[in-house]
């Protein structure tokens, strides 16, 4: 059922959509991107393993992920005609971000041979989840800044420290761990990145109650765990090279322009927000209402702005920071969505689990995964606009004398 190199993009939407028909559970009332990743059932990551297997055994998962590493090397343009088919039904989001659009693309790049043969056709088939292990206590945006501390013992390396913000981490196998392995040298000289798997002994996992009463985000304590020399991705204290890029895919996964997995999240509910939102003005009895229908007509302005911008940035072929536009974009315009939804519905906005009030409440969310909307305004500021950089006391320093903690 693969699609080959030579089949006619429209022939290959027309399958995907006769195939969807078929085979894909329709997404059940409420469902959005958000609810499908934040959700706080356990059950719901064998049912993401599910239907992540259901995609590789109809042909139309890592559609644009090499051949060699189980994916069927097409251009990403069908990827994003498949992501566009796929609204409306129940998809395996948790597989979409971030194991295959931001560490199985990570995996790609710097990965041995080794790695990518053993992971990247698990994660294809719904074995593997995975996880980031980046954020700590002390550092989030400064992400540089890592403390925990991979010290080399023989063959091995020993992993001490704390991390935080890891997203549904107690459902995964595996993670990608940002270490410091030497503090003499400037902060992103001396970092590495692993692959840890989030059973290893010594690694304590706790989970976080967030404002909506959800335990999605977890917290990692590191005592003493010991790694093998080959689970190192990339060179030894070149992890920030490793992570830079990382965060570059993240963005582009975030932003809806990631060649691997399409415009996944930018199909946030099983109903696109103008109807949705205009569902709840009807509910609320605000139908005829002018300011109803203005904000019903922004939501879709917004909306439509997005899929031109992803559009735009995936014709011109630019990556990199051309991302955190798109980030930054999905950041500001989920907040505002956000925020119509909660005016639309009223009182009734504010009752049940998957309302417009709970989306209202992690409205903040979208500005801070993948980045805060202040790192993406640097980036576009710094790399893509030219402008100097703001001055950093800790450049060129040694990161042993930095002074930290206040």
């Amino acid at each position: 059922m693969s699609a080959g190199p030579a089949e006619p993009l429209d022939r290959f939407r027309a399958r995907a959509a006769a195939w969807l028909v078929d085979t894909m559970p329709p997404a059940p009332p409420g469902w959005t991107a958000r609810a499908a990743m934040a959700s706080d059932e356990v059950d719901r990551f064998g049912r993401q393993r599910w239907l992540q297997r259901r995609l590789h055994d109809g042909g139309f998962a890592g559609l644009s992920f090499p051949v060699a590493y189980g994916g069927h090397g097409l251009d990403p343009d069908y990827q994003r005609a498949f992501a566009d088919e796929a609204i409306g039904y129940e998809m395996p989001i948790r597989f979409s971000m971030p194991t295959l659009g931001i560490i199985g693309a990570t995996l790609l790049e710097f990965g041995t041979e080794e790695q990518k043969r053993r992971h990247l056709p698990a994660m294809l088939r719904g074995d593997e989840l995975w996880v980031q292990f980046l954020s700590e206590p002390g550092c989030g945006s400064d992400l540089a800044g890592a403390v925990t501390t991979a010290t080399r013992d023989g063959d091995t390396w020993s992993v001490r420290g704390a991390k935080v913000w890891s997203s549904a981490a107690y459902g995964c196998d595996y993670a990608l761990l940002l270490a410091r392995t030497d503090w003499d040298v400037p902060k992103h000289q001396g970092l590495t990145m692993f692959i840890v798997p989030t059973d290893a002994p010594g690694l304590d996992l706790r989970r976080i109650r967030q404002v909506d009463g959800s335990r999605e985000f977890c917290e990692e304590f590191f005592d003493d765990v010991s790694l093998p020399a080959d689970a190192v991705l990339g060179g030894v204290n070149d992890g920030w090279t490793v992570a830079a890029r990382l965060l570059s895919h993240e963005r582009d996964s975030v932003g809806g322009g990631s060649p691997y997995i399409g415009n996944v999240l930018g199909h946030q509910a099983a109903v696109p927000p103008g109807p949705r939102l205009a569902a709840d003005a009807v509910a609320a009895r605000r139908g005829p209402d002018p300011r109803a229908r203005q904000l019903v007509a922004e939501a879709h302005v917004l909306s439509a702005v997005a899929t031109s911008l992803v559009a735009r940035i995936a014709a011109s072929g630019a990556r990199g920071p051309a991302g955190a536009v798109l980030k930054l974009y999905r950041g500001t315009s989920a907040m505002r969505i956000a925020t119509i939804g909660l005016e639309l519905g009223g009182p009734a906005a504010v009752v049940g689990v998957t309302t417009p009030g709970v989306e209202y409440l992690m409205r903040q969310s979208g500005s801070l995964a993948g980045g805060s909307n202040e790192m993406q305004r640097n980036l576009i500021a710094e790399r893509l606009l030219g402008m100097p950089r703001e001055h950093a006391p800790d450049r060129g320093v040694p990161f042993s004398q930095v002074r930290r903690g206040g």
